[in-house]
């Protein structure tokens, strides 16, 4: 037998292996196209529509905390409340600095009056000002072995202070009388009815179903603890994430939104969208990296940079009365474009943070869960990787 001949089957095993290892772990972005594909190609109808959006806007959510409130324990939910100082680190950036760094991309990009459409400039601007996002920070946090902890109270407190905070941001970068924001009509909407709606849902969709969760794992901490190492019952945190993103795009494709703007402008959003995430990443991973250890610095790189639709969509249409539906689902289309890229680098950023959390020390039992898997030493490796996994969900929960 030739060398080659004996050479090409670690060849296609590797290769084999490397598929395989690419499916289990980012299995999630696989998904996230699926869903964008399934939904550009069929809608819910107009009339179901807002039963679509309430129903998911309301359970995935609630699956995402009532599956946290399980797996976390209250004294670990407790200290990192407790945590004020660095709560005012992450609020700050989430809310100033963010929209500072947006508003100056907007004004940059806002020189040539011919080019882009004002509604999109000031839906960017509403982007930047928005608080960050929950389930979705919740799930990559723990993907990438982060302080999951600490990502539910910053997105909880972040989510309750947004509703208060981002109108005000938003009514005072407008105000700066820019050549686009002239489309506005000059008697704004009280944001009552945004406070109402906005406390409501999280309470329902957050606080309730976390509150449950821990009653319940405090009550049978041992069984939980079971059920979740045996059954993986973290995973349904990213299947309730798929389907909020699902019907997002849903929404947009059956209202036509996309098709308002141009395509020339689509492609200048989608870039700023782009630079937005990767700019206020940086900020955030900069700023944090001297001072926090590392499992907190990664729930820092997701919180900081995130931004949610929950409030944003709802503010988007209370801010300013009497516009058309074509202007309202102008001003969404930047959020809508950012949370989609928003959770696809957000995913792929599990891979690096992760091995950067496990360090050099213990790279080698989780090797599995941070690179490829070599061809070689077959048993040896499906032993280290099902050790390493328990270790992770016992880690998790």
């Amino acid at each position: 037998m030739s060398s080659k001949e004996t050479a090409q089957p670690s060849r296609v095993q590797k290769i084999k292996s490397t598929l395989i290892w690419i499916l289990k772990d980012q299995w999630f972005v696989i998904g996230l196209g699926i869903v964008i594909l399934i939904a550009s190609q069929v809608q819910v109808p107009a009339s179901r529509q807002r039963i679509k959006t309430l129903t998911i806007s309301y359970l995935a959510p609630g699956i995402v905390f009532f599956i946290t409130g399980c797996t976390l324990s209250t004294r670990t939910l407790i200290e990192n409340y407790s945590r004020w100082k660095l709560h005012l680190f992450v609020q700050i950036q989430c809310f100033l600095v963010t929209s500072a760094l947006g508003f100056a991309i907007v004004c940059a990009a806002s020189t040539n009056k011919h080019f882009m459409d004002p509604w999109l400039l000031i839906g960017l601007i509403i982007n930047a000002s928005l608080p960050t996002t929950i389930a979705s920070n919740v799930v990559m946090t723990r993907q990438a072995n982060g302080n999951t902890a600490l990502t539910v109270v910053q997105t909880t407190v972040g989510c309750f202070l947004g509703v208060f905070i981002s109108p005000l941001l938003v009514k005072m970068y407008v105000s700066a009388n820019q050549w686009y924001t002239v489309v506005l009509p000059s008697e704004g909407s009280g944001i009552g009815s945004l406070y109402r709606r906005t406390t409501m849902q999280l309470g329902l969709t957050v606080y309730v179903p976390m509150f449950v969760g821990q009653i319940l794992r405090n009550l049978f901490e041992e069984q939980i603890t079971k059920l979740a190492n045996k059954y993986k019952i973290n995973k349904l945190n990213s299947l309730a994430l798929l389907t909020l993103v699902w019907q997002t795009f849903d929404s947009a494709f059956e209202t036509r939104a996309f098709e308002s703007v141009a395509a020339s402008n689509m492609i200048f959003i989608v870039f700023i969208s782009i630079g937005n995430w990767l700019l206020w990443l940086v900020v955030s991973f900069v700023t944090a990296y001297f001072w926090m250890d590392r499992k907190s610095v990664v729930s820092i790189c997701y919180c900081v940079p995130a931004k949610t639709l929950t409030v944003g969509v709802p503010l988007s249409t209370l801010l300013w009365t009497n516009l058309t539906l074509v202007d309202e689902a102008k001003l969404q289309v930047p959020m809508v474009i950012f949370q989609a890229f928003q959770v696809f680098l957000s995913s792929l950023l599990t891979i690096p943070l992760r091995k950067w959390v496990v360090g050099k020390a213990t790279e080698g039992e989780c090797q599995s869960s941070d690179v490829p898997p070599d061809s070689k030493a077959t048993e040896t490796k499906e032993g280290v990787i099902a050790e390493s996994n328990a270790t992770q969900e016992k880690t998790l929960v």
